[in-house]
């Protein structure tokens, strides 16, 4: 048992309102072995703290004010560098900011076009029959999407392929379900004449669609869903229901457009009637 410093001492009640700090928040300190109380009287368990752990208990609370946890202030505490913990703090708080500022950007997207539902200029038309160069794939995210692109270009301008007048390039996405990542997708990109060559890319025909919903999506792809709830709406309000794969034609984009807001795409869902006689 320790005997009784020499020094001024405190009482946890006093040492607390000295210094602004719940009486829960040093238990929890001393429980933590971060600031362990100078004295503790044995007869009745009284807990005092002296002057000289002010310090100590200061860098306490500078730390948690800039959001260190309780184990990095223990490792400072060890002789941690306390400068190579800022940095990397602050290398968590840029990240952190970054994806607030996008979701903010998200979210004020939203809010803009909350109406813009019931905007969209909804068509039905049919989608010839089509030869395709294909690329299916497992990409990581959507984002990932647009680095194999240029491949496919270089590949179909190897085999001396030509693009259909006017250019129709589309994914297919083929889980069936929305996923947010390990996606897999079918890139086509339509062609004049099938190649026999050997080659990463497969060539296949694509039957004539009777019936597609089509609406154009105008601006950066996060707002894609937007467009998607748009037509779908449509979709159940016209007692259709979904044929086949949906398509999303890329018809400007980063590729000839400096801007987001100019890029477009077209979203086709082939449909058909819905069977009402059962």
């Amino acid at each position: 048992m320790l005997d009784k410093p020499d020094e001024n001492l405190y009482r946890v009640g006093i040492f607390s309102q000295m210094n602004q700090v719940t009486i829960k928040a040093l238990r929890h300190y001393d429980e933590k072995g971060l600031l362990v109380p100078r004295y503790v009287d044995p007869e009745n368990g009284y807990r005092y703290y002296s002057a000289s752990q002010l310090p100590d208990l200061h860098q306490i609370i500078a730390l948690r004010k800039i959001g260190f946890s309780l184990e990095e202030i223990r490792q400072v505490q060890q002789g941690v560098s306390k400068d190579k913990l800022l940095r990397l703090k602050k290398k968590r708080v840029l990240e952190e900011i970054a994806e607030r500022t996008q979701e903010l950007s998200v979210i004020e997207s939203y809010l803009a076009d909350d109406e813009e539902l019931v905007e969209y200029d909804i068509i039905e038309k049919s989608l010839p029959e089509i030869t395709v160069a294909s690329m299916t794939l497992t990409v990581k995210t959507y984002g990932d999407l647009m680095q194999y692109m240029p491949k496919m270009d270089r590949e179909l301008e190897r085999l001396d392929s030509r693009y259909t007048t006017p250019q129709y390039c589309f994914n297919r996405y083929l889980d069936g379900e929305y996923k947010e990542e390990n996606i897999r997708v079918e890139i086509c990109e339509a062609v004049t004449a099938a190649s026999k060559e050997d080659t990463f890319l497969s060539f296949k025909v694509i039957p004539k669609v009777e019936k597609a919903v089509c609406a154009l999506h105008q601006g950066v792809y996060d707002r894609l869903p937007l467009s998607y709830q748009g037509i779908l709406s449509f979709i159940d309000q016209n007692d259709y229901e979904i044929a086949d794969l949906p398509r999303e034609s890329y018809i400007d984009g980063m590729w000839n457009k400096e801007k987001p807001e100019e890029w477009l795409t077209e979203i086709q869902i082939p449909v058909r009637r819905k069977d009402t006689s059962q």
